[in-house]
């Protein structure tokens, strides 16, 4: 690989996020250097500078010399006289049991690595030293393995490296990716273990869990830290996919979320923190998976409609829970034929559109919760996604929509805004198709993505029902949040091939591209209802089907 000069600068992320579950906060700078201090003032004896022209032997072999001489000098001591031995340098260099916070800087890998030496070790008969930014020669030491810490230097200007080299006094260094001769001309004296920089190297199985997870930007950054990391049992995570942590693999998701510490160290935007708090919580929507529709793993939801209490508002209400997941299961038979995953869902109406005003002058009839809990936890023991629909009259969706804050503060509850049933002052239902403004919605949208955010959910389906562009102004004004998907719904009826183009013109539209979209089949009104086939060749294809 091409490696940048070692006068190169070194790039800064972002500073660490800690994420702690348990155990006592991070050690602080201060302490650090206080650690250091006195380590340095016990090793006082070693060299002033590894600058020095002059070759000199190590310290501990200089120290070994020293007692080799005063034995031989010795007088012989008699039979019945006190023995003294000589004074002999015998050094524990074993690590350390690292504290359960230790704050490692992975936002400069050199001053990192002398973290990691100085929290691990006193001394070391052995370091491993290597370019900050050669990350092929990294972990070509990590894969080797080294019997003390590993050490990384940019410059050879570089104060904080040089001094904890002098201060573990290594018997030997490994060293990997640098031109011999400069390196011995700066390091004279040592005994220096060549080793050749492997391409293909790789970190050494892990066969434990990490304790520790350090979140990165990049598959550099990830190799230069999860070779650090491995000293203390940390693994350094590398988000290279793009921005959304819960897009990250099954895998990558199991560690972050059974690791007691997690750190986040890559400007990866505004989102991180609470995506990083959904996956530590592990909460995810039926089917698998913290996104709705997340990319290369396609999932199909189908749907049965209606209200609970009445056969006459569609097919839901024509058999209780169990029953009606029997009859879904045959329903979606059909619509995997692309390769989507199916996942079965109820669409529950949860507020009716009603004939008469009421007591709150709505014309709205709002569903007991008592009589939605048994769908949503049937749903729930099943694997299922449940949408509750908003038919909200002369009252406004945001209003009714916290009247289930309760369900939608769970992971398989969704939410959906019917605007056929939206009226505006002085209007009643059947006389008009009703509307809504993307300046409502968008009161919606906030407080929806406010629950995900609070309980830390997985993504959130808001489906928005439409089938004549009058229904929805200003749509391309709607706010997508990723912590919501958001679905327009072509929910019309009539003739097949009515509803086809009724498809093409609200998904041509320029904004189109910003939503996911909805089909919905009528038993009775549609002529005929379209099959599964016929709905699966739509473009783009329908992400979700409903059956009333």
């Amino acid at each position: 690989m091409t490696r940048p000069p070692p006068s190169a600068k070194r790039a800064p992320v972002a500073g660490p996020r800690p994420v702690h579950r348990d155990g006592p906060r991070p050690i602080t700078a201060g302490a650090v250097l206080a650690t250091a201090v006195l380590a340095l003032l016990a090793y006082g004896c070693l060299p002033s500078t590894l600058e020095a022209e002059e070759t000199a032997e190590p310290a501990a072999s200089a120290q070994a010399d020293a007692g080799a001489a005063a034995a031989t000098a010795a007088p012989a001591a008699s039979a019945t006289s006190e023995v003294l031995e000589p004074a002999a340098t015998v050094r524990d260099c074993s690590p350390r049991d690292p504290e359960k916070d230790l704050a490692i800087d992975t936002a400069d890998a050199v001053l990192g690595s002398v973290q990691v030496s100085r929290a691990l070790y006193d001394c070391a008969d052995e370091i491993g030293l290597a370019f900050a930014y050669d990350s092929e020669a990294i972990l070509t030491l990590a894969a080797r393995g080294i019997g003390g810490p590993l050490l990384l230097i940019e410059s050879w200007s570089e104060p904080e490296p040089m001094t904890e080299i002098q201060r573990l006094a290594p018997q030997r260094i490994v060293a990997a990716g640098f031109n011999e001769q400069r390196l011995s001309q700066r390091l004279p004296g040592f005994d220096v273990e060549w080793v050749p920089v492997s391409p293909t190297a790789v970190l050494p199985y892990r066969a434990a869990p990490p304790e520790r997870v350090w979140i990165v930007g990049d598959a550099e950054q990830a190799a230069v830290f999860g070779s650090l990391g491995s000293q203390i049992e940390a693994a350094a995570l590398s988000v290279v996919m793009g921005d959304d942590l819960r897009a990250l693999p099954p895998a990558d998701r199991a560690m972050l979320r059974d690791a007691s510490q997690v750190e986040l160290h890559a400007d990866l935007g505004p989102d991180a923190a609470w995506q990083l708090e959904v996956v530590r919580r592990g909460d995810e929507v039926p089917g698998g998976g913290l996104l709705m529709f997340e990319p290369g793993r396609p999932r199909r939801l189908v749907a049965m409609y209606g209200h609970p209490a009445t056969s006459q508002l569609g097919v839901l209400g024509e058999q209780d829970p169990s029953e009606g997941i029997a009859r879904l299961a045959s329903i979606a038979e059909g619509y995997d034929a692309d390769g989507s995953d199916v996942v079965l869902a109820f669409e529950i109406i949860a507020t009716v559109a009603s004939a008469r005003a009421g007591r709150d002058g709505d014309y709205s009839n709002e569903t007991a919760l008592d009589d939605i809990r048994p769908w949503i936890e049937a749903a729930a023991a099943n694997d299922m996604y449940v949408v509750l629909d908003l038919q909200s009259g002369r009252t406004d969706f945001l209003t009714q929509a916290k009247h289930y804050e309760e369900f939608l503060r769970l992971p398989h509850v969704g939410l959906a805004l019917d605007p056929e049933w939206r009226l505006r002052p002085g209007e009643v239902h059947l006389q008009q198709i009703g509307s809504v403004d993307a300046a409502e919605i968008n009161q919606v949208v906030r407080w929806l993505a406010g629950l995900v955010r609070e309980e830390a959910l997985p993504q959130k389906l808001l489906i928005l029902h439409q089938f004549r562009f009058s229904m929805i102004t200003n749509r391309e004004l709607i706010e997508t949040p990723a912590e919501l998907a958001v679905m327009i719904h072509m929910d019309g009826q009539g003739p097949i091939n009515t509803k086809f183009s009724t498809w093409k013109a609200l998904t041509g539209e320029p904004d189109a591209h910003r939503f996911y979209w909805g089909w919905k089949n009528f038993y009775d009104e549609d002529f005929p209802t379209p099959t599964a086939d016929q709905v699966l060749a739509q473009t783009p294809s329908p992400l979700f089907v409903s059956y009333q």
